[in-house]
């Protein structure tokens, strides 16, 4: 066992039962093999760094990073590198080579089968080798370095009208190097083939060192000695055993070394997994970009009926042929909303059919040929929309969303991509099905049915041990051998399917692979374990292994009672508790729900995005959701890094702006936002915190002393050097500005006078008691501290609107503060307290019945989503919750929109051209589909921003946070204001972001509201 799986937390320790003297022999021993592992990586370390430009890393928190991929697999690496050029690469190799040290390429991580983690060295190619080199649009192929991420090249080739044929639901993160490692697929594939029948030829470094430009036409393979040989004497095999239908991925691909087959060594070289070779380049072929696509969807009773009918449908050259089940569109409702799927025809089993032609007119009547020609029971014809894209992101975020059972249960991959020939599709779900049901576990299938491939992540239980995962592939792998098909139709094998390889295969196939290898890599150093001399199905697992330490947090009882902020946790010995209620409350299940889909990595740089900003500024996988999630897993297992609060646990969240749009976008719905609290509530709980957390964790409360006496306070912060010395006492960064407070906070405005502003209604202190017949319907005025201290031109501005839309205003007599401050910063006994007396207030009016109205969104935000993971038995925290709208959802929805008898609509806002900037908490937890849909129903001409703004609350204030503060709002925001004609306004309801646009651009923004009272 390595030195870094030994567990030395108090959870290990008491399991023994040793005497003092000899655990302490055993733990003085065990330090002396952790030190002397940690001196022969930093040897290889500073070996690396002597020949290579870029960054090599040796430490705890990067190899944790890099521990891991999409799979369910856990290596930990000694050294991971960073090669700036391809020169690097090689110089990387040869170093590794006369060291004897084991090495595996890697990409985006994003590789479901194990086949991008390793021991030895992790070369990190995404980094910086990500360059298109060149593109001939004459002879439509393009030259690309292997971290170049596919749709980089898509954008490259749009202009031209071209594509790159094969497209992986990844796409957006996934690099070709890593396509070219697992022989990716996708969708499209049915029309354009695999990433092997798209590439021209590969340069290539393999384990003697050589490197050679791998091509087609070369017989005699001249730059392998031997290779020629091999496939003479075993012609018989390769063309009985290999290549036998179009998803026959597993294994090496030695069919295009056939004559018949062009004797083609860069195609057999895709889909090794790194095992023979390293890419250094690649040249692909490209494929016109398809003229008026169109969707046909075809309902079935099942989706084993969906794939009986596929083989008759084939012959209409369809673009794609993909298959989902009713369950996962179930969970996409579920989790993105009634609106996130269109209208489907009847049935519980679908084919998503696309059809191309020279103008829609032809791909209208393919696609009628194919509803006539199929046996659906139901069918829906759907041009290229917002409906047909609705449809096609199903299918993107089922990587993700399938990651869960319907009833909730984590499911993992392992079995997640066989394939068969279509022709004997339908009869294989059938067994598969009675294959799970036997074994008791359940899954989502959906997949790239047109070529017989399907997708399934599966419940195993593996929180304790890989031994079900075993039986269950070995029984599967027999099945789909049965089937005539193959264990893995599009990732490769990897170390999840490589020991099953003698299922598919005959002896002599695995010989003639491992002789195959032998010719490249004789040593066994690239990407050892995998396809040949594997390692096994059940090794190396990463969840049976995350053994959860004791807790040293006291656990309090469910509900108000509780002693302490870990409420209903349940009080096992071994069990992390957390505050908020995720997961049965066990922060070690919590944060092994990232299973590395790696979306938080997605290529936003075309259509933009909103989840890890930082990354998007630092291209670090410290900076990832994926790779805080690995640290902290690692963590939490108590074993490279030393629990919580070790110092690799505060760099890798540092950079985390807690914009929760993890929670949201990620598909395995991870709230980085809400660990990074949790994290720090448990690193000071009574203890001394860094200065910053008082003072803007305590931000409400300096509000409210300095509304005591605001025009003093503004006057004093108004001296640049008393501001400045300000600002670096509370640790924060002098570059930033100290915001004015109002002169009159808004409380006091509407305490003082509020009937002579005109506002009908009752006013302060107002009984929350359900409207009677007649009444003018009442809505709570909520004002968080930042509007109420900040900007009262905001909750001002909402009391004007909602006066002339016919509503009673009620602002409550006493403050409510949802604790934001408090909960960013990690503080939750704090923000406990403040969400308890916000019931208080708020309870009463939610139980009645009655709206309340949040205006700044992250405190909105608060009670729709942390409000009920922190008082999840509370009723009024539901009733508080579901009582809360946003200005947008107030005024549009049928429950709260103002009386029709009033006949009120929002006014005329076509003179209005405005960028809009949604807050990253509303995207998150409420959307701004409504914000959106009022403003251009309303005739505004609006450009919506997808990115953070950058300050993001506390984050952009504090020290070391500035550089990287204004980088993310150099991704959307920035250069949107400067590039907005004159007289364009900047809207946004972000306290927050509107600072950073006044702060960095000079912009003053306005919220919807305000823009909205100017034009009554």
């Amino acid at each position: 066992m390595p030195a870094e799986n030994v567990v030395t937390t108090p959870a290990a320790v008491t399991g023994g039962a040793a005497p003092g003297a000899e655990r302490g022999q055993a733990t003085l021993e065990q330090a002396e093999v952790e030190r002397a592992a940690a001196e022969a990586r930093e040897a290889v370390a500073t070996a690396l760094r002597t020949v290579v430009a870029g960054q090599v890393d040796a430490g705890a928190r990067r190899r944790a990073e890099y521990s891991t991929d999409a799979s369910n697999y856990r290596v930990l690496p000694d050294v991971v590198a960073f090669p700036r050029s391809t020169a690097d690469v090689v110089r990387s190799l040869e170093v590794l080579r006369e060291l004897k040290i084991p090495v595996t390429p890697r990409g985006a991580g994003t590789s479901v089968a194990g086949n991008a983690v390793g021991p030895g060295v992790v070369l990190d190619f995404s980094r910086h080798l990500d360059e298109v080199v060149s593109l001939d649009v004459e002879a439509g192929t393009a030259t690309v370095e292997p971290g170049t991420v596919m749709s980089t090249l898509q954008r490259a080739g749009a202009p031209h009208g071209l594509r790159f044929g094969p497209d992986p639901s990844t796409q957006n993160r996934a690099t070709l190097g890593g396509m070219i490692g697992n022989n990716a697929c996708g969708p499209h594939a049915v029309a354009y083939g695999r990433t092997a029948d798209n590439v021209v030829s590969l340069d290539v470094v393999d384990g003697h060192g050589r490197r050679f430009t791998a091509g087609r036409g070369d017989p005699t393979f001249a730059a392998v000695p031997g290779l020629a040989e091999l496939v003479r004497e075993n012609l018989a095999l390769i063309r009985t055993q290999f290549g036998r239908f179009g998803r026959q991925v597993s294994g090496y691909s030695l069919e295009h070394l056939l004559p018949e087959n062009g004797s083609d060594l860069a195609k057999a070289l895709v889909g090794t997994e790194g095992t023979c070779v390293t890419v250094l380049g690649a040249t692909l072929r490209m494929v016109p970009v398809p003229s008026a696509p169109t969707l046909v969807v075809l309902g079935y009773p099942d989706m084993p009926a969906a794939a009986d009918d596929v083989p008759h449908l084939l012959g209409h050259h369809p673009l794609a042929v993909e298959g989902l089940d009713a369950r996962l569109v179930d969970v996409v409702r579920r989790a993105k909303g009634e609106g996130a799927v269109p209208a489907l025809p009847d049935g519980a089993g679908w084919l998503m059919i696309e059809v191309g032609g020279a103008s829609q007119e032809e791909a209208s009547a393919r696609a009628e040929a194919i509803v006539t020609a199929a046996s659906a029971t139901s069918s829906l014809v759907l041009p290229a929309g917002p409906d047909a894209t609705k449809m096609w992101q199903i299918r993107a975020d089922g990587a993700g969303l399938a990651g869960r059972t319907p009833a909730g249960e984590q499911a993992w991959p392992g079995w997640e991509d066989s394939a068969v020939p279509p022709e004997r599709l339908g009869a294989y779900l059938r067994d598969l099905d009675a294959l799970m049901e036997r074994y008791g576990v359940d899954g989502l299938p959906y997949g790239h049915f047109g070529d017989g491939c399907v997708h399934l992540r599966i419940d195993i239980p593996l929180e304790t041990s890989g031994s079900v995962l075993r039986t269950f592939m070995t029984d599967a792998a027999r099945l789909v051998a049965h089937h005539g098909g193959s264990l893995s139709g599009e990732h490769g094998d990897g170390r999840a399917r490589s020991e099953l390889l003698p299922l598919m295969y005959s002896p002599e196939a695995i010989r003639l692979m491992e002789r195959f290898k032998a010719l490249f890599d004789p040593d066994d150093l690239l990407n050892p374990g995998v396809v040949v001399r594997p390692s096994a199905v059940d090794a190396d697992l990463r969840r049976p292994a995350a053994r959860p330490v004791i807790s040293t947090v006291p656990v309090g009882d469910r509900g108000m009672g509780g002693s302490g902020p870990l409420h209903g946790i349940a009080k096992k010995a071994g069990h992390v508790g957390f505050s908020f209620a995720h997961d049965h409350h066990d922060l070690t299940t919590a944060v092994h729900r990232c299973v590395g889909v790696g979306k938080c990595r997605a290529d936003t740089s075309a259509a933009g995005g909103f989840m890890c900003p930082s990354y998007q500024a630092t291209k670090d996988e410290k900076d990832v959701t994926r790779g805080r999630a690995r640290v902290l897993q690692e963590a939490v297992n108590g074993t490279l890094v030393g629990g919580l609060t070790a110092p690799e646990v505060r760099e890798s969240l540092d950079l985390c702006l807690s914009c929760k749009a993890c929670s949201s976008d990620c598909p395995a719905g991870v709230d980085m936002a809400q660990y990074k609290a949790e994290v720090l509530h448990r690193t000071y709980k009574g203890k001394l915190r860094p200065v910053d957390h008082y003072a803007l964790g305590w931000l409400p409360r300096w509000a409210r002393l300095a509304g005591g006496m605001p025009r003093f306070v503004n006057k004093v912060l108004g001296v640049p050097w008393i501001a400045k010395a300000v600002l670096w006492a509370g640790g924060m960064d002098t570059r930033r500005q100290v915001p004015e407070f109002a002169e009159i906070p808004f409380r006091t405005w509407w305490k003082r006078g509020w009937a002579s502003h005109g506002v009908p209604g009752l006013g302060a202190g107002q009984s929350p008691g359900k409207p009677g017949p007649g009444d003018r319907p009442k809505v709570v005025l909520w004002t968080d501290s930042f509007n109420d201290s900040l900007t009262p031109s905001v909750p001002q501005a909402a009391v004007k609107v909602l006066s002339a839309a016919g509503y009673d205003v009620v602002v409550p007599s006493q403050q409510a503060c949802c604790g934001l401050t408090w909960i960013s910063t990690g503080q939750l006994d704090g923000a406990r307290r403040r969400l308890s007396s916000l019931l208080s207030v708020l309870g009463p009016y939610a139980v009645n019945g009655i709206p309340i109205l949040g205006l700044e969104p992250s405190c909105t935000a608060v009670l729709r989503s942390d409000l009920l993971d922190l008082f999840p038995d509370d009723p009024r925290a539901q009733a508080v919750a579901g009582a809360t709208r946003t200005l947008a959802e107030l005024l549009t929805s049928p429950e709260s929109a103002p009386p029709a008898e009033t006949g009120w609509q929002v006014p005329d806002l076509s003179d209005l051209t405005a960028v809009v900037q949604p807050h990253c908490h509303q995207h998150s937890v409420m959307g701004f589909s409504a914000d959106e849909a009022l403003l251009r129903a309303a005739g505004a001409d609006i450009k919506v921003l997808a990115g953070c703004c950058g300050l993001a609350g506390n984050f952009g204030m504090q020290k070391g946070h500035y550089d990287v503060s204004v980088a993310v709002a150099e991704n959307a925001l920035l250069p949107a204001l400067r590039e907005a004609e004159p007289g364009t306004e900047y809207v946004a309801d972000g306290f927050s972001c509107r600072t950073q646009a006044l702060q960095l651009e000079g912009t003053q923004g306005k919220a919807l509201v305000e823009v909205i009272a100017e034009r009554l």
